[in-house]
């Protein structure tokens, strides 16, 4: 009996040792926040409700505007990859911007009572997943192996635009609407941190990340 104690008190132990350490290596983590300078939004603050991407002069980008902050860096690809969604809902993409790390699976579920039929074109992923109803299983999808922009389309609704950005990192955030972001959980190391804006604009600025800190970098 005695010895069964003295097991049990020795595995409550190397639980509570366990579970400290864990909680020390989060706090050694590195935190990056923040503010992106956003354009303009052309549209009044009240009706700001629905994010959607628009085109102007051949740029896409989320109106109105945000911003994808991310670490770039030699980042190992999970053991595991990751499953994410984009809906199709009142014949929009939902959301309008994912940002995604490299090997990710995108599934693309049709939440409408009518066909969808999503297809891209860009170099950095080509597919095209044909008509599918709302009820065909499995949902269609993708997995995204190559950094870079991806524009949604629909062949049957022109008007409908998405976009995924694949980056080769899992240190990402979509800012808020004003611009503002927080990374936290970031190894110690020398990166850039970048933000992307819009598909011709992605700024960049050098970082350097010690256990424990938290830094501000603001673009531009």
């Amino acid at each position: 009996m005695l010895k069964y104690q003295r097991m049990r008190l020795r595995e409550f132990f190397l639980v509570q040792i366990g579970s400290s350490l864990c909680a020390l290596s989060l706090l050694a983590d590195a935190t990056i926040e923040g503010k992106v300078e956003l354009p303009k939004s052309r549209a009044a603050p009240v009706m700001a409700k629905r994010y959607e991407i628009v085109t102007s002069a051949g740029v896409l980008a989320t109106q109105p505007p945000l911003a994808v902050v991310y670490l770039d860096g030699d980042f190992p690809r999970p053991s595991s990859p990751p499953t994410q969604q984009i809906a199709q809902k009142d014949l929009a993409f939902l959301p309008p911007l994912l940002p995604v790390q490299v090997g990710t699976r995108v599934e693309f579920p049709n939440l409408d009572d009518t066909y969808h039929s999503i297809f891209s074109y860009s170099p950095a992923k080509r597919f095209d997943l044909g008509r599918y109803r709302p009820e065909d299983r499995p949902i269609p999808s993708q997995t995204f192996d190559k950094p870079g922009l991806v524009t949604l389309r629909c062949d049957i609704h022109e008007h409908m635009r998405g976009l995924i950005l694949v980056v080769n990192t899992r240190y990402f955030v979509i800012s808020d609407a004003d611009g503002r972001f927080r990374l936290r959980g970031l190894p110690s190391g020398r990166y850039t941190l970048k933000a992307w804006i819009d598909s011709k604009t992605t700024l960049a600025k050098p970082v350097a990340l010690k256990s424990g800190d938290t830094i501000r970098v603001d673009f531009p």
